[in-house]
């Protein structure tokens, strides 16, 4: 059986192999250098870096070692930070790139929700600090508006990030329940197989076993008295031991699949005869009675007939010290009815059915869309009785 195909392992992997906090450490030393230096280059007109505007600095950048484990809280501090900046009239391009870095942790690590809703307040925050600073310091700001749209950058960049890193995580996932249900189905099927050639086995190693032991008896008893009909069993044991070969061959074929050569079709209706008539040679009379009603049956209708008839007579030999069997095999309307009876004494006929033998039995009839029932007959013997649908083909 061919192994499951497997995911390439680039879908199996973190979209971002790095570790957390070293990629918090890597953002913060990024952002302290570029939001430092835009700190401590002013122009003359310009307030120039002191003690609060390093303290700002200090706070914004030590946050962001932690922006993954508390984005919310971290945003916060960050927004007050740059909002202080503005208010102190500190003019700068970069000074707001920890309060970014915050705003798109918080969208990674959130959800849909809670990036709206930030959203909606930091944008109009923005906007109202850069219309105060406008007002309240001597230094000029930027346009109102155009404040208000810079938070939605990182925010709609870490919606963007996290809706890929969620979307594939699903694949992910359903390539792996994919994955387990075809190695299930898999499972399944050999076990299926399996079963099925055990059956097939057991049908024809346990008749031909129990019609040869019964012959070779048989022969051993008139060896000496009536040598010819030691003669003639031993023929039948030869003939039987030549017949389960063929059968073995032909349930053996299924595992050779695909390798080329033909097969012998499976037995079926035709063979039933050739079936009674070896056990007619251990000495039970049989009785055998086929009418399909005219309609070509499918094969595994047929196979299934032939199995059932075949475990029922080969019980009989074995347990049910019958004298006379009738088989019947005919048609009922869109149903194939299959009885098999003997005369045995009630105390023993049937005796060990119930083991593996009904089971098969059983499980050969559900095999073809029927259903097979076996119990001991009013006034003794045993009976098996199935009915098999019995459309054409």
């Amino acid at each position: 059986m061919p192994r499951p195909i497997r995911m390439p392992d680039p879908l199996r992997r973190v979209p971002w192999p790095l570790p957390q906090a070293l990629t918090d450490l890597m953002v913060a030393v990024v952002v302290a250098v570029l939001t430092g230096a835009d700190a401590a280059v002013n122009g003359p007109s310009h307030r120039q870096a002191d003690w609060l505007t390093w303290l700002l600095y200090g706070v914004s950048v030590a946050v962001l070692l932690v922006r993954s484990r508390f984005p919310v809280a971290v945003t916060l501090v960050t927004g007050a930070a740059c909002a202080g900046w503005a208010l102190y009239g500190h003019i700068g391009e970069l000074l707001n790139l920890p309060v970014m870095a915050a705003l798109y942790a918080l969208a990674v690590k959130g959800d849909r929700r809670r990036t709206l809703r930030t959203a909606v307040i930091a944008a109009p925050a923005s906007g109202v600090v850069s219309a105060v600073a406008g007002i309240e310091v001597a230094q000029p700001q930027g346009a109102p508006l155009l404040e208000m749209l810079w938070p939605l950058v990182p925010l709609l960049l870490g919606e963007v990030v996290r809706a890929r890193r969620e979307l594939l995580a699903e694949y992910v996932d359903r390539a792996a329940r994919a994955e387990a249900e075809r190695e299930r189905e898999a499972r399944r099927k050999v076990q299926e197989e399996r079963v099925r050639i055990a059956r097939e086995l057991h049908d024809v190693v346990a008749h031909t076993v129990s019609a040869m032991t019964v012959q070779a008896a048989v022969a051993l008893e008139a060896l000496d008295a009536r040598p010819e009909l030691a003669r003639a069993a031993m023929r039948q044991v030869r003939a039987s031991g030549k017949e389960a070969v063929r059968e073995l061959r032909v349930t053996v074929g299924v595992l050779r699949q695909g390798q080329g050569g033909e097969r012998e079709p499976a037995p079926g209706l035709e063979q039933l005869g050739e079936l009674v008539e070896r056990v007619r040679g251990t000495g039970l009379r049989v009785s055998l009675h086929v009418d399909a009603g005219g309609r070509a049956l499918r094969q595994v209708v047929e196979l299934a007939v032939y199995r059932i008839v075949q475990e029922a007579l080969t019980n009989v030999i074995k347990h049910a010290r019958a004298r006379h069997t009738a088989v019947s095999v005919a048609a009922a309307g869109d149903v194939l009815v299959i009885e098999v009876s003997d005369d045995g004494p009630p105390a023993t006929a049937g005796t060990v059915v119930e083991g593996y033998g009904l089971i098969g039995m059983r499980e050969r009839a559900a095999s073809a869309g029927g259903r097979l029932e076996a119990g001991p007959v009013a006034g003794g013997g045993w009976r098996v009785r199935a009915e098999l649908p019995s459309a054409a083909v």
